[in-house]
């Protein structure tokens, strides 16, 4: 012990002429505490360096004590000093001794120094790491992490679900938030993982740990977004943000026919209209048979529409409008128009305008030649045909007109007639037998 004294000593004398020389460092002014502080300075620095972590925050703790201004390097080092010792000992009281030790001089080198935002995601890591399991640390845990982003305005993103699961866990112990709460704290986590994406990092990790946590806490389900989210938006219609949130969970959470998800649509669509919201909402309406509606939203979204693919899509939404409100003939442009842009939609588009034709026998049917009255059928055989429809094909057969018919008019087969009225085709008389 002596001749480690002795050491000690010598190691402080040694250092005197090169730590007097570095900025930062205000030693006593009374010659004996000097003294003592360089030689406990030295010998916490040897500790250290040995990782003998325990006995290292003997002389450390003496210089916090009675010297606390002396370095920033003492909470620097103390940091290290106190979570070696937190893993050196196994006697839980004395590690959490030692762990609070390790907050307690963050919570000191803030008092001191003007430099929080470098180091207080670090506090906030130690502060996870630590309380985690402790109900009643949660929220100062919590705290650093919140810190952390008012200072700084951002958070590393492998940190982004440290904080998410403290939340968790103070609202599981502690009943510490509201519903509303937790979702704001995980959209802002969330945007904040969005931006770090956009900058090239790989989120994945951080944005896997915080779906998991939500859908663990069980907040969110149709019932949530109808009744508390659109309750809120009802007495707030002008808030984007509120929509956006109901957009995303009710389509997270497959919630699409709630009158939340209609309303929210409504306020995105208006505001920032794009191909994907102005279709999401003409179908809504679609599905309410509120076809007047409808119509100037899908025109909306076929202006939008970035390809020929959703132009037909929409072409053909927009020829089930037609058609629902009486508009036949606008109704067959329409489809046609979206097989012209998407030869996929050919068979639905001419199964489509079949079913006009078929459906028209009423409405068309002069009463003076049967031959004529039933030509829309040979015109509905044809769209059929084209659209690849045998059994729609065969329905518009069975109302051709017979063989006897077609003579008894002085008709031929193979021969020309016009169907008139708004179908206004040409077709080859044929017959069902």
């Amino acid at each position: 012990m002596k001749i480690k004294s002795t050491l000690l000593g010598l190691a402080a004398l040694l250092l005197a002429g090169m730590v007097q020389a570095q900025d930062g460092w205000n030693w006593p002014s009374d010659a004996e505490q000097e003294a003592k502080a360089r030689e406990l300075n030295a010998a916490y620095v040897d500790y250290m360096k040995s990782e003998q972590f325990v006995e290292a925050t003997k002389p450390l703790n003496w210089l916090l004590v009675n010297v606390p201004e002396l370095n920033e390097s003492l909470y620097i080092n103390g940091v290290k000093i106190y979570d070696g010792a937190a893993d050196a000992v196994s006697d839980e009281a004395q590690k959490r001794v030692y762990q609070d030790s390790v907050i307690a001089i963050y919570n000191k080198r803030g008092e001191l120094y003007n430099n929080e935002s470098n180091w207080i995601e670090n506090k906030a890591y130690y502060g996870y790491r630590y309380y985690k399991g402790a109900k009643e640390k949660l929220g100062e845990a919590v705290g650093n992490f919140e810190k952390a982003l008012e200072l700084n305005g951002t958070m590393t993103p492998s940190l982004t679900a440290a904080y998410f699961d403290l939340v968790y866990r103070h609202w599981a112990y502690n009943k510490a938030y509201t519903s509303e709460q937790i979702l704001e704290i995980h959209d802002k986590i969330q945007a904040l993982l969005d931006e770090a994406a956009a900058s090239g990092k790989d989120v994945s990790s951080p944005k896997g740990t915080l779906e998991q946590l939500l859908v663990a806490m069980e907040l969110i389900d149709c019932e949530f977004i109808e009744n508390t989210m659109g309750s809120k938006l009802a007495a707030d219609p002008t808030n984007e943000q509120l929509a956006q949130q109901i957009f995303k969970y009710s389509v997270q959470y497959k919630c699409l026919s709630s009158n939340a998800f209609l309303a929210a649509l409504e306020l995105i669509d208006s505001n920032n209209p794009t191909y994907a919201t102005s279709q999401v909402r003409a179908m809504r309406y679609i599905q309410e048979q509120d076809y007047e509606k409808a119509q100037p939203v899908l025109e909306k979204a076929l202006a939008l529409a970035e390809n020929d693919a959703q132009k037909a899509e929409i072409q053909m939404d927009l020829a089930k409008v037609h058609a629902n409100l009486g508009r036949k003939s606008a109704a067959r442009a329409a489809a046609r128009e979206a097989a012209s842009l998407d030869p996929e939609k050919t068979k639905d588009a001419y199964t489509m305008i079949a079913g006009l034709y078929m459906n028209s026998f009423n409405d068309c049917k002069g009463g003076v030649s049967r031959v004529k009255d039933r030509a829309i059928f040979m015109a509905a055989y044809n769209a059929y045909q084209r659209a690849g429809d045998s059994q729609g094909m065969a329905q518009a057969r069975a109302q051709f007109p017979s063989k006897e018919e077609v003579f008894t008019e002085g008709l031929q087969v193979g021969g020309s007639i016009s169907t008139g009225c708004w179908i206004g085709e040409n077709v080859s008389i044929a017959t069902r037998d």
